[in-house]
């Protein structure tokens, strides 16, 4: 599904990632860890094509295609979808409008007509269902006002109407306690599928006890310096980080 070979990247002409190479498979959950600055977020929005970001080297395949060259848009209506770290206010527009207007940007990119309203009134219905999401939430103005855990939820309901192929998590445990991380990370496996995958990027290994990876990879310094099964992430949380630094740098 996700292939990146050798992705090399800057912003404002400092180096982040100094030779990315990353294969993901449709039904697999990857973790991505490593420590503050080792390039997790720069790598999340690269593959999502945020244009604040200069790729130098290397590519991005999705499903064969080379996706280089195409626009944050035009990523997201090839089924890419990016949880923020912090997502975005937006005052007057409810949740469902912004949820229709959305996928229908989606379906027009495609080729095809707005999703009839009754076909997104019982979508929206079933998702909200199934995330155990009031309908009262539905109507409030996006994010505005929300608490922390509120707009991860949301963002996780957004990644259900959306249905992508690619779902790419951002620090979404920051700032969430446990109830909120169990909520958000049960919606998360409930959407799971053997068509779809998921990069989950973390500090901390406390998520990966909910959303269970196939993979972990270390990021340090623009570099995925260690890869392995989800006992790895055990072993950062018990050792830390610096047992991986020392390891490169032996």
């Amino acid at each position: 599904m996700l292939e990146i070979k050798n992705l090399h990247a800057s912003v404002e002409d400092k180096a982040i990632l100094r030779g990315i190479n990353l294969s993901v498979k449709p039904g697999e959950v990857h973790a991505i860890m490593g420590p503050n600055g080792s390039g997790k977020s720069t790598l999340a929005s690269v593959i999502a094509g945020k244009e604040d970001y200069d790729v130098e080297e290397g590519e991005i395949l999705l499903n064969g295609e080379n996706i280089d060259e195409l626009g944050p848009d035009e990523r997201a209506h090839r089924g890419i979808f990016l949880s923020f770290q912090y997502p975005v206010e937006i005052p007057g527009v409810s949740v469902t409008n912004f949820m229709k207007t959305a996928i229908n940007e989606t379906r027009k990119a495609k080729g095809l007509d707005d999703m009839p309203a009754n076909e997104m009134l019982k979508m929206i219905r079933e998702k909200a269902e199934l995330l155990e999401i009031d309908r009262k939430f539905l109507s409030r103005s996006l994010n505005d006002g929300f608490s922390g855990g509120e707009k991860k939820r949301n963002e996780i309901f957004q990644m259900a109407m959306l249905e992508p192929k690619l779902a790419i998590l951002d620090e979404t445990d920051s700032g969430l306690d446990i109830d909120a991380l169990r909520i958000v990370a049960n919606g998360v496996n409930k959407l799971k599928s053997k068509d779809n995958a998921v990069i989950v990027i973390t500090h901390y290994q406390r998520l990966l006890d909910y959303i269970i990876p196939d993979y972990v990879h270390v990021l340090h310094n623009g570099r995925i310096v260690k890869s392995g099964p989800k006992e790895l992430a055990h072993e950062l949380e018990a050792k830390g980080y610096d047992w991986i630094k020392e390891e490169v740098n032996a």
